[in-house]
């Protein structure tokens, strides 16, 4: 394939670049698009797929077909079936009508379902019996359609790993992926990154009447130093910013680094497990900062408690441990007792908890005060959930996609505790 038709394609389907990596997956597309064959994209999130799905279509005998694309992470997993396959009227509560879905709808066309691995494991087994013999039945009807519509999926995350899990069928990822494509990410496409950038700084030009951004040398260097786990997407945003922030429309390199942060943010729901393949949950993460606090509480006990022992003194072989939990303003108010002009003999009563803390009080007694720090135990997981999904959603602009990313968790579940804590 000669680097003409290549060129033509970029102008007519607005792709800018030229690396290697990004024309070969151009020329696969543009050779499977005459075929009726199943095409799966993959690529990080933001990096173009939706593009080449387009790309596919409108290169194929379909063309004139309907053109659909599904994000399989956005639609609820009570309600999937129903967006694909329709339902009869009265299938299930709130189903007033009946409805057709999408494989329905797209008879004769093209079908792009985008985050495939999101779909749970019951409308994997509907899609694969789509794919192989191009039937499905509605949701609450046994009457069986069918369907000619070609299927291109798209993902970001691994399906080999997915099926290792047994979170994705194996039939289904083969039959999916005849012919696979990748689309690079933005940091392996070298110089393509100056050409975005420019891109994107005329088209916000026009949009906001300003003059376009020009980066100097050293913001250039700056500009590729940056790995853009976002791809596309994370640099159009800032260049989107730029323009509109910024007065000076010559870019220097601090004035770079301002939109383009050191570090990836380090959200506590990023916990890995021991290993890599092993993640927790939200629910575990909390539940593991829970714990987490109450040994911390428990060697606070226990440290008073050495402290009171050895007359408000610092035992010599105190723990490292336990010299970190000193450095804490209520160590400190432990470390010097209330004194009294006349010095009162104490007795320690041994409490029924022994590692229980105790404190003085004027009389010289001392005092169980093991029920005061245990409220202190008692926190809402509930609550923080809550708290980390609206700070997740706050930042990414109540975007949903970008803060399940940013929480670790799918599109869907995000959505449902939207709904159950009233988000």
């Amino acid at each position: 394939m000669n680097e003409s038709e290549i060129l033509r394609i970029k102008q007519r389907f607005g792709i800018i670049g030229n690396s290697p990596l990004l024309n070969h997956a151009l020329e696969v597309a543009m050779q499977v698009a005459p075929t009726d064959m199943t095409v799966l994209i993959t690529g990080e999130s933001g990096s173009g797929k939706e593009s080449f799905s387009k790309i596919i279509h409108q290169l194929s005998a379909r063309k004139h077909g309907s053109f659909i694309a599904v994000n399989c992470g956005a639609i609820p997993e009570g309600t999937i079936d129903s967006e694909l396959f329709g339902h009869e009227k009265g299938s299930f509560t709130g189903a007033i009508d009946a409805r057709k879905g999408y494989f329905e709808v797209t008879n004769k066309g093209t079908i792009f379902l985008d985050e495939i691995a999101e779909l749970p494991l019951s409308t994997q087994a509907r899609l694969l019996r789509v794919l192989e013999v191009g039937e499905f039945i509605k949701v609450g009807s046994s009457k069986v359609l069918k369907t000619d519509v070609r299927v291109v999926a798209a993902t970001n995350v691994g399906l080999e790993e997915a099926v290792h899990k047994g979170k994705f069928r194996e039939d289904l990822y083969y039959r999916l992926s005849t012919v696979p494509i990748f689309v690079p990410p933005l940091r392996d496409r070298g110089d393509d990154l100056e050409l975005i950038f420019r891109k994107f700084a005329g088209d916000f030009s026009d949009k906001y009447k300003t003059k376009p951004l020009k980066l100097t040398p050293e913001a250039t260097v700056v500009l590729h130093s940056y790995n853009y786990p976002g791809n596309i997407r994370q640099l159009k945003n800032i260049v989107e910013q730029m323009s509109v922030l910024e007065f000076e429309k010559t870019i220097e390199a601090d004035v770079m680094r301002k939109y383009l942060p050191s570090t990836r943010p380090n959200h506590p729901v990023l916990y890995k497990g021991n290993t890599e393949s092993e993640s927790l949950s939200e629910r575990d993460l909390l539940y593991k900062v829970l714990f987490d606090l109450k040994s911390d509480v428990t060697d606070l006990k226990k440290l008073v408690s050495e402290i009171i022992e050895n007359d408000g003194q610092i035992h010599p072989k105190m723990t490292d441990e336990h010299n970190r939990l000193l450095k804490t303003d209520t160590a400190q108010q432990i470390k010097e007792p209330p004194r009294v002009e006349t010095p009162t003999p104490y007795v320690i009563d041994v409490p029924t908890n022994p590692t229980a803390p105790v404190e003085y009080n004027q009389a010289g007694k001392i005092e169980d005060i093991s029920h005061e720090l245990e409220d202190d135990d008692s926190l809402s997981i509930e609550k923080k959930e809550k708290e980390l999904i609206i700070k997740a959603l706050r930042k990414n602009s109540n975007k949903r996609k970008y803060a399940a990313q940013d929480l670790g968790i799918s599109e869907r579940t995000l959505y449902r505790k939207i709904k159950q804590y009233d988000v």
